[in-house]
């Protein structure tokens, strides 16, 4: 007898996932409360800022939309988990998900000199929003021609009025001269410089009260902060006249730098956040009066010889970005080229009333070659490294506070601005 053996069949089969259309009492999470953008210069448009909306809930949720509530006029531009549409319809965010949103700002100029208001929000269709708001600020552009390496201008004053934006390379041309009055604002984009042809000049005429800020492009977030967002002020060969006075140069590559033959002033003027050396003399003339000089990989390189001159200035080194193998200050009369060594004189290379002071046990770098002279001074000056090596008690580096706590051996020397 055959027995057949029936086996019972098995069904498989897959449960639909259901999904709550625009959320009933689902609410969105969102990672930040309200986007907000700093400073934004008109035209110029801002990074991307990003936010993680989460769905915290038991249920599946689908919206209908997420747009901007003024739309097609909005100054803000979406980006929503890949789909950057104007509207992005049926966005899925399943339970204890989450998607992104990206959020650019784009400001149109208009005639304000003062900064204003921009704001909108992410509509989402079960009701919710997230606010957005931006700074715009009009201002003033010198953009390098696509067909050149650099703008160049003639004789100009710089004012107050509206900041400048620089985007590419900004040259002063032979025999002109470009001031910038008291509170003027010049913003560089990235890899942008300032150059000061021969027989040129630069005036910065700044006061305590309201300083030149030569400065990124930049300063939403830790951008406020980090160095090398541009190049440099450039002197060229024997660019004459130069002053820079109550300046405060940050967020650069190389602060200041003068080639053979330049002569620079720069007295009561802050240099910070550097990621090379704050001032670079290559067999020039630098007369330093009051300066303080921190947050920079190194305060000043002498190459080539040259005349250097600094009084009642403090260079404090806690450079912290990366690893740092040079020192403070930086002495040589020769540089090594693709040419082999060159060299000058260095005929005086003097820090009077100074601190020099950072995390090195030596802050000096003293490189001479025997083939020219080579005369430096350090006179009534704190010296990590030298002669006076004694901490001069600044009130909290940490905090960008360089002002000497009670007691402190270096009182009446270095930065008294």
């Amino acid at each position: 007898m055959i027995v057949l053996s029936v086996m019972p069949m098995i069904l498989l089969s897959c449960e639909q996932e259901t999904f709550v259309r625009d959320g009933g009492e689902v609410q969105l999470a969102f990672s930040i409360d309200t986007v907000a953008f700093d400073t934004v210069f008109t035209t110029m448009g801002t990074a991307t800022q990003k936010v993680t909306v989460y769905n915290r809930s038991d249920d599946n949720l689908i919206l209908s939309s997420v747009t901007l509530e003024k739309g097609r006029s909005s100054r803000f531009r979406l980006n929503v988990d890949g789909d950057t549409s104007m509207i992005a319809h049926d966005v899925e965010i399943e339970a204890g998900d989450s998607i992104f949103v990206f959020v650019q700002a784009n400001i149109n100029p208009n005639d304000e000199q003062s900064p204003f208001l921009v704001e909108d929000a992410v509509s989402f269709s079960n009701g919710q929003r997230l606010p957005l708001t931006a700074w715009g600020r009009n201002a003033v552009y010198h953009i390098t021609p696509r067909d050149s390496v650099w703008l160049r201008i003639g004789s100009e004053t710089w004012t107050d009025s509206l900041p400048h934006v620089v985007v590419g390379n900004v040259l002063v041309s032979e025999d002109c001269t470009l001031r910038l009055t008291a509170g003027a604002e010049v913003h560089f984009a990235t890899n942008a410089m300032l150059i000061v042809d021969s027989a040129a000049r630069l005036l910065v005429q700044g006061t305590a009260e309201r300083p030149v800020l030569l400065t990124s492009l930049r300063h939403d977030g830790w951008y406020r902060f980090l160095p090398g967002q541009w190049q440099t002020v450039w002197f060229y060969n024997y660019s004459t006249g130069n002053m820079i006075d109550h300046a405060v140069i940050e967020n650069a590559t190389g602060g200041l730098r003068c080639y053979p033959g330049a002569q620079l002033t720069v007295s009561n003027s802050i240099l910070r956040n550097i990621s090379d050396c704050a001032i670079i003399g290559q067999g020039a003339t630098v007369t330093g009066n009051n300066l303080l000089v921190y947050d920079c990989l190194a305060g000043f390189t002498a190459l080539m010889g040259g005349s250097y001159d600094f009084r009642h200035s403090t260079f404090a080194n806690y450079w912290s970005y990366n690893a740092r193998k040079i020192e403070t200050i930086v002495l040589s009369n020769q540089m090594l080229t693709s040419a082999g060594v060159v060299g000058g004189a260095l005929t005086k290379a003097d820090f009077v009333d100074c601190i020099i002071w950072g995390t090195r046990s030596s802050e000096v770098l003293l490189s001479e070659d025997e083939r020219w002279s080579f005369n430096y001074r350090f006179m009534h000056s704190i010296v990590r490294g030298g002669e006076w090596d004694e901490d001069p008690l600044f009130t909290d580096p940490r905090e960008d506070d360089y002002t000497l706590q009670e007691g402190s051996p270096a009182e009446g020397i270095g930065y008294n601005f």
